[in-house]
């Protein structure tokens, strides 16, 4: 089901908003190096559509290898946000546990996808 979502990292700095185009569908967690180690499932948002509604001036980025993924985290709170994907850069991933009024063990078992793969 298709939706548009609200986020915030942890302390409120950080405000994004965007078009999920399958919903909680596409919720899964990546097994590349960085996202392995970080953890948070996240849900495909169209990155056309992703817009930073606060804070924007408080977003990190960190990139790693072909600098081709971009990962954006709250420089007060340390919170990853969302980043845009290496893969298929018309879609970003959008932490589900930023997501207004969300639940992420509601979403178990989340599914893993092929990331250490992608060339």
């Amino acid at each position: 089901m298709s939706f548009e979502i609200t986020a915030t990292c942890h302390c409120g700095a950080v405000a994004l908003r965007g078009h999920a185009p399958e919903g909680f569908a596409s919720v899964a967690r990546c097994d590349c190096s960085f996202c392995k180690r970080r953890q948070a499932a996240n849900i495909d948002v169209l990155s056309a559509t992703l817009k930073i509604t606060k804070g924007a001036e408080n977003l990190g980025l960190y990139t790693f290898g072909t600098h081709r993924a971009k990962h954006y985290f709250c420089k007060i709170c340390g919170i990853y946000t969302h980043h845009q994907r290496f893969s298929n850069p018309v879609m970003s991933g959008v932490n589900l546990g930023c997501i207004a009024d969300t639940h992420p063990p509601d979403y178990e078992p989340i599914p893993w996808r092929d990331g250490k793969d992608i060339p």
